[in-house]
């Protein structure tokens, strides 16, 4: 099965629900913290408005592929009109290419199902470590002291997100999206129980307790 994880950095007329079509699944994420990436876990693939609320499409752009972590993203440019000289820079600033909006749902799934995506970790990571405390990707898996954590994929994702971000609380509803569980909505408790589950696996692991809660925000993986 192939995935594809897709960033928007605005609204999507058609919701983001998941789709999957024969060995494809694909990924929809609303990305407003420009500053931290949801959960990739496949082929990145982002859609930029020529305008946003806090910069233009082509700045955007242009950090993203200053940025390790979307410099091989495939950028999609989200024109206002079908501008000769907007595509040329859009293109002149690393977009992959082109469409004209407004977005919609029907329209990105058949830009996305018409394209080739290798599908790949973005972030070319496959082993995350914090102490002895570790994730494989590829495989799926995570391990405290080389042993396996038996963990259910929301707990190991979860585990992932944190490691990936150390020291930084994260609110409930920013977890949730961080994993894509947007819609159907999911209800912000789901988190604690989420919590509650990893912190039992990683304690009976010999792990101790990394994740803190922080009272009235939500909690925070504490790195040794």
């Amino acid at each position: 099965m192939r995935r594809i994880d897709i960033l928007l950095a605005s609204d999507l007329a058609g919701g983001y629900m998941p789709f999957r079509h024969d060995d494809l699944d694909v990924a929809l994420h609303r990305w407003t913290d420009f500053c931290e990436l949801p959960l990739i876990e496949g082929a990145l693939w982002i859609f930029v408005d020529w305008v946003l609320p806090e910069m233009s499409g082509l700045e955007l752009c242009r950090r993203l592929r200053a940025d390790t972590l979307t410099a091989h993203a495939h950028v999609t440019m989200v024109l206002e009109e079908d501008n000769v000289d907007d595509r040329k820079r859009a293109l002149r600033m690393g977009a992959d290419d082109y469409l004209v909006g407004p977005l919609t749902r029907t329209a990105l799934l058949d830009r996305v199902l018409g394209a080739s995506i290798t599908d790949h970790d973005a972030t070319g990571i496959r082993t995350l470590m914090q102490g002895e405390l570790t994730v494989d990707v590829a495989a799926f898996q995570a391990r405290w002291q080389g042993k396996p954590i038996p963990l259910m994929p929301n707990e190991l994702r979860l585990l992932r997100y944190f490691i990936e971000h150390p020291g930084r609380v994260f609110t409930r509803g920013q977890l949730i999206a961080a994993l894509g569980k947007q819609e159907p909505p999911v209800d912000e408790r789901t988190v604690d129980v989420w919590i509650g589950r990893l912190r039992r696996a990683l304690k009976n692991a010999g792990a101790g307790n990394p994740l803190r809660t922080v009272r009235s925000l939500g909690y925070v993986f504490d790195a040794a």
